[in-house]
């Protein structure tokens, strides 16, 4: 039988946790961001069946930023020919700290809107906005 560990913190990170900026402006109309990093592993064989060593390549660091349409809105009004993909790579950092837990800070460097679709329907109230982003890397700079 698995013992239970008691709670610890007593909170977990969650989204009421988290300030985003873009470019060191702090972003109220975001609703999701989602980043990730792949490195690319592969097996080398040589004699016998089994890999005998481990290659390693790339870092691959993939983005999207989901941000209300009034923010997208106001953003344009700024980016040159109002294009979001012409304004020049910037930050976006993403902090995370609850009342009890240490500070998370994760700075996604070098960003670009890549793509950004707009979607309405009859109906909306309100409309959230994902864009894809191009990343060059992410740097950990939690405490």
């Amino acid at each position: 039988m698995v013992e239970l560990e008691p709670l610890i913190n007593g909170r977990e990170y969650g989204w009421a946790d988290i300030t985003a900026t873009i470019g060191g402006v702090p972003v109220t109309g975001i609703t999701a961001i989602k980043y990730s990093e792949e490195m690319e592993k592969e097996d080398i064989y040589a004699a016998g069946r089994y890999p005998i060593s481990r290659g390693y390549g790339r870092v691959k660091t993939t983005a999207s930023i989901t941000l209300l349409s009034g923010t997208v809105f106001a953003l344009k009004s700024k980016a040159p020919k109002g294009q979001l993909h012409r304004i020049a790579p910037f930050p976006i950092t993403v902090s995370y700290q609850p009342d009890a837990g240490p500070m998370v800070v994760h700075v996604l460097k070098n960003c670009e809107f890549k793509k950004t679709e707009f979607d309405w329907k009859e109906g909306d109230m309100s409309k959230p906005i994902e864009m894809e982003l191009i990343v060059s890397h992410i740097v950990d700079k939690s405490k």
